[in-house]
This record gives structure tokens, sequence and C-alpha cells, in this order.
């Protein structure tokens, strides 16, 4: 009877130990598939939510929302159109602009989340998806085909035209509003980078004739 006990001790210890180790294999185990019968979402899109108390109206913060889900939508398109021209510069320009256009893409990029974040701040619901940009853009798209160097500069001033017009109008409407905080951010921060954007974009296409030394 010692004998049999003897045996059985080892593996009765073990059991414990293994019966621990599987369920904590199965407790990390990411729980997928939830998007299946969800609930309600926890707010939609195209309203706007009090949930940080910074001193402005529900009606002041849902025309502000709207104005910069529109600047936002703008702005992600010129900012995948500098990538595009990037990838596809050609001539003897090549290497200026190919870097130009990256950092622009670079300096759009981090538009895109101040953008965002502002809406956000004001309650509302920023849009996010390719999908959804798309829709809401008014910037023309440009076709998938490798473009000259010149009509790429083109494009892209077309678009930074757009934007620049909207920003006028936004700032003045977010400072009737007394929305200073979405003013600040179309003034200082969106419009001004526009502004020295169209500047450097724009001198690759003045016609201007070669000079010579003499």
């Amino acid at each position: 009877m010692a004998k049999t006990t003897a045996k059985t001790a080892p593996a009765a210890t073990k059991a414990p130990k293994q019966a621990s180790e599987e369920k904590s294999a199965v407790s990390v185990q990411p729980i997928m598939n939830q998007q299946f019968d969800a609930p309600a979402p926890l707010q939609k899109y195209g309203t706007v939510s009090q949930r940080l108390p910074i001193g402005l109206d529900a009606d002041t913060r849902q025309k502000s929302v709207e104005m910069l889900n529109q600047l936002l939508a703008d702005t992600c398109s010129i900012r995948d159109m500098y990538k595009k021209h990037h990838w596809q510069v050609v001539g003897p320009t090549f290497y200026q602009l190919h870097l130009l256009f990256d950092k622009h893409y670079e300096e759009q990029d981090a538009l895109i989340d101040m953008i965002a974040e502002r809406i956000q701040i004001l309650g509302g619901v920023a849009l996010a998806m390719a999908a959804d940009i798309a829709e809401t853009t008014i910037i023309p798209r440009p076709p998938r085909d490798r473009e000259e160097a010149p009509v790429q500069v083109s494009r892209l001033l077309e678009a930074h035209q757009i934007i620049l017009k909207n920003c006028h109008d936004y700032a003045k409407k977010a400072d009737d509003a007394g929305d200073d905080g979405t003013n600040d951010l179309v003034v200082s921060n969106v419009m001004r980078t526009n502004e020295l954007q169209v500047w450097f974009v724009s001198e690759h296409v003045v016609d201007t004739p070669l000079a010579r030394a003499e």
C-alpha cells in the first residue's frame, strides 16, 4: 500500500501545475468577433457630447465639428496626394521634389492629428476611415496614372487653394461663435502650414528663363 502511494505522489504534485498552465494559456487568448451582435455605439457620428467642460454650448461645438471634419477630410486627401507624388515624381527635379513632397506629407500628417483631436475635444466624432474621407472631401481625386511634375504641382496648388479658402471661412465663423480654440488651430496651424507649402511648391512652376553667367 505504501509503495503504491509513493508512485502516485509525483503525479499528484504535477497535476495542479499543469492545470494552472492550461488555465493561464486559455486566459491570454484574444476575444474575437466582438463586432458581431455588438451593442449600440458609444456615440453616433454627427453628434456632440458634453464630455469636457470647455465653456462652449452644444450648437457652437456642433458647427465647429462639422467644419473641422470637412477640413480633416481635405487634409487627409492632400496628405495622400503628396505621398502619391513623392513616389511617382520623375524628371530633372526628381530629387528636390521627391524630398519636398515627403516633407509636406509629414507636415500635413501632423495637421490631421491636431484637427482630429480638436474634434474630440469639442465632443464630436472625427472621420477616420479612407472610404469616409473619400466621400467627404471636396478635393478632386487625381488619376492612378503617373503624371509629369508640373501637373502634379498644379494639382497640389489647387488642393491647397481649396483648403485655404475654407480656412478663411472657418476661422471667421469660429471667431464669431467664440470658439477661440478652433479659430487658433485653423489660423495658426492649418492656414500657415498650407500657405508656406504653397510658396515652396509654386516656385517650381514659375515661368522664368534660364540664366547664364557671363
